[in-house]
């Protein structure tokens, strides 16, 4: 990865947050090739796939965002809001 690609540490909201921020104001739920789009535009660039993917497996793990597979390329990004659970596959 070139530096040109990589998030400044710098920035003014750490990249988890931000992602947090856009999905809410998309009413909580967003697809991915939307949230690259409104990353790229907040950011002035676009976080590296890895940067994205660790991004939203954080959030997922402290129950912040359910990331759901739609299609082969395509994933679906909601916000959990208090009172909401997910299942784990087999989890039923």
């Amino acid at each position: 990865m070139d530096s040109d690609t990589k998030l400044s540490p710098w920035s003014a909201l750490p990249l988890r947050s931000l992602i947090v921020s856009i999905v809410r104001k998309r009413r909580g739920v967003i697809l991915d090739d939307e949230l690259k789009r409104a990353l790229k535009k907040e950011l002035g660039t676009d976080p590296s796939e890895g940067e994205l993917n660790r991004a939203l497996m954080q959030l997922e793990i402290n129950g912040l965002v359910h990331v759901s597979q739609i299609t082969k390329t395509k994933r679906r990004i909601e916000v959990i809001e208090e009172g909401t659970e997910f299942l784990a596959v087999d989890e039923d």
